[in-house]
């Protein structure tokens, strides 16, 4: 059997189980095309107002991107992905599975039958298994997420999506504080998406009384905010108007930072530090302090061919900065972790630290501070700036 043979096997196969009601999902894999950070395809049927479609699901490194195809133009869109841009494919049916594999110009299909699965739903509007419960809200109304129908608008479906990954990960995380009735005050609030949504899954979802603090500069932005908490009911959500440094936030118990620019996440760090804040969460954003230092320094010399690439050298202030701040959270009695916690086209800048307040961490003050003198000598660094806050 031929190459392209083994192709239209697995296409047939697709249609078949597309056609029956069969299709569990198609995963596409192994891409090497030239679409700019496309990791992989998933595709699967769904059923929406003019009929039967396949659904396509883009998986890049940073976003997701659906489009929806009537069956010749799915078909001929899989036919040229398989054929030059992946080299893998895995079929699933409620009957069989059928894994592709291509090495250039060799490729391997393999069957197996499975029995007692069943195909997923294809209702494109079934209920989503998000944390926030129900879309008719004020608050998603006012911030444009929701029309006036209650439901969530196409062109925000990705924001919706971003805020229920927000309050997955920052739930449990408030879960975890003592106090009875915790306060968050999140730094450089903006429009106070997350503060929305986690006040509505505290209180309406989880059943814990909490109280969460805006902390924004643009005065309009505060007003509109705090009408928007009236207006839903949300007692315990306020925002203020000032700076990140001067706000007091004695008894915060959370302080929280989303892209605050630059240093101003170092501001919200000190904040947290200096309050004994039982968590501090920041999503760091720019990192224009460390890299102007390490243009104008000198680092090891070993580090002059990564350095003098302005993309390498961007990447390297973002990862020294981050880890600076968390060995100087460690250095004031925090367990730190960094990962990864959203993925949006919109928000490139995605590493969460998150720090929770632990007094066995930072008894090795003389280990830490040798750790971060090594990095700042090794970058040509004189000083971070939260060391200059911290007064280090």
């Amino acid at each position: 059997m031929t190459a392209p043979d083994r192709i239209e096997e697995l296409l047939n196969a697709t249609k078949t189980a597309f056609m029956n009601g069969e299709l569990v999902r198609l995963k596409l894999g192994g891409y090497h095309g030239a679409e700019p950070d496309l990791k992989s395809v998933e595709v699967k049927k769904i059923t929406v107002k003019d009929g039967d479609k396949f659904s396509f699901t883009y998986r890049y490194k940073t976003r997701d991107i659906i489009k929806n195809f009537i069956q010749p133009e799915a078909l001929a869109l899989l036919r040229a992905a398989l054929k030059d841009e992946f080299s893998s494919a895995q079929l699933a049916t409620t009957g069989f599975d059928m894994v592709f594999e291509r090495n250039g110009l060799k490729i391997r299909l393999k069957r197996k039958e499975v029995a007692g699965r069943e195909a997923p739903s294809t209702d494109h509007n079934r209920a989503k298994n998000r944390p926030l419960d129900g879309t008719d809200k004020p608050w998603l109304k006012a911030l444009g997420i929701a029309g006036k129908d209650g439901i969530v608008r196409n062109d925000a479906q990705d924001k919706f999506r971003q805020i229920n990954k927000m309050v997955e990960i920052f739930a449990p995380l408030i879960q975890a504080i003592q106090a009875e009735q915790p306060l968050i005050v999140d730094m450089g609030a903006g429009k106070g998406y997350l503060d929305f949504a986690l006040y509505d899954y505290q209180v309406n979802v989880a059943r814990r009384a909490v109280g969460i603090v805006g902390v924004e500069m643009r005065e309009q932005l505060v007003a509109d905010g705090n009408a928007t908490a009236q207006a839903s009911g949300f007692d315990g959500l306020s925002f203020q108007s000032g700076s990140i440094l001067d706000f007091d936030a004695t008894g915060a118990d959370a302080v929280i930072a989303l892209h605050a620019c630059d240093t101003a996440t170092d501001d919200a760090i000190f904040q947290g530090i200096r309050v004994g804040a039982a968590l501090i969460a920041v999503a760091p954003c720019c990192h224009k302090q460390i890299r102007r230092q390490m243009e104008a320094g000198q680092p090891d010399p070993h580090l002059l061919p990564m350095l003098r690439h302005g993309i390498f050298l961007e990447r390297q202030a973002e990862m020294v900065t981050d880890t600076l701040r968390a060995l100087l959270l460690e250095l004031n009695g925090y367990r730190t972790r960094v990962f990864e916690f959203v993925s949006d086209a919109h928000t490139p800048k995605n590493n969460l630290i998150v720090a929770e307040k632990d007094g066995r961490v930072g008894r090795d003050r003389d280990a830490v501070l040798s750790q971060i003198a090594a990095i700042k000598t090794m970058f040509g660094i004189e000083q971070h700036y939260l060391e200059g806050l911290l007064g280090l």
